[in-house]
């Protein structure tokens, strides 16, 4: 448990809370019935990490609201949960009962899912709900930018095709306003076609700027998502 708690990186107040957030029903339902299991927690944590996760991209991504919805259930779906779980090597702690753990219970994609929401609201009843977020927050951005970089469009080169279909047709983007601190920039572009302004975008880069441009120019020509 100690190397568990490491990886955590909280310090349990109740470690009975974590105990419990680890116990399968199925240990529970094996002659452990004044034991309590994890489904109670787990419910508690499914709310938690909504509620977190839905924050943190209202806050920090502003694409639309389909967008952001289907971005939220990639981010904490059963696929997700459970690789966080085995990264943090959740398995191996889980307390199983004995035909579970015989039939690979401790590295069943829903078992590790729901062990993760568990001890989400252990450390969110044993801490607040700022330990809950310092928990699972990284774990979250880093599969956000997994699931971008999966899905990434390139609306530039799309544009840039699509123009190029008409010779005397040309393309230029142009920088047209920068605010913010050093560590935290803003950069606004627009996208020319023929010196008209057929899209703009504001990103925390040039590229990430020109790239949401072009993304409007293709909407306003008719080429959606």
């Amino acid at each position: 448990m100690k190397q568990l708690i490491e990886r955590l990186g909280y310090d349990f107040k109740e470690p009975a809370l974590l105990e419990e957030a680890l116990t399968h029903s199925s240990f529970a339902n094996e002659g452990n019935r004044h034991v309590a299991n994890n489904e109670r927690l787990e419910f508690l944590g499914d709310s938690v990490l909504g509620m977190i996760a839905a924050s943190y991209l209202f806050e920090h991504d502003k694409s639309r609201e389909g967008e952001l919805t289907k971005l939220r259930a990639s981010i904490v779906c059963e696929q997700a949960l459970s690789s966080y779980s085995r990264e943090l090597g959740v398995g191996e702690h889980l307390r199983l009962g004995k035909g579970e753990r015989m039939n690979g219970g401790q590295d069943r994609p829903s078992i590790l899912a729901d062990a993760f929401e568990a001890i989400l609201a252990a450390i969110f009843l044993d801490g607040g709900m700022e330990a809950a977020k310092a928990f699972v927050t990284p774990f979250l951005v880093k599969e956000i930018a997994s699931q971008k970089r999966r899905h990434f469009k390139d609306y530039k080169t799309q544009l840039q095709e699509i123009v190029q279909q008409t010779p005397e047709e040309r393309v230029e983007y142009v920088l047209t306003g920068e605010s913010g601190p050093d560590h935290n920039k803003r950069f606004t572009v627009e996208v020319h076609l023929n010196s008209n302004v057929i899209g703009k975008g504001t990103g925390k880069s040039k590229k990430e700027a020109e790239q949401l441009a072009a993304r409007e120019a293709l909407k306003l020509m008719g080429y959606d998502d």
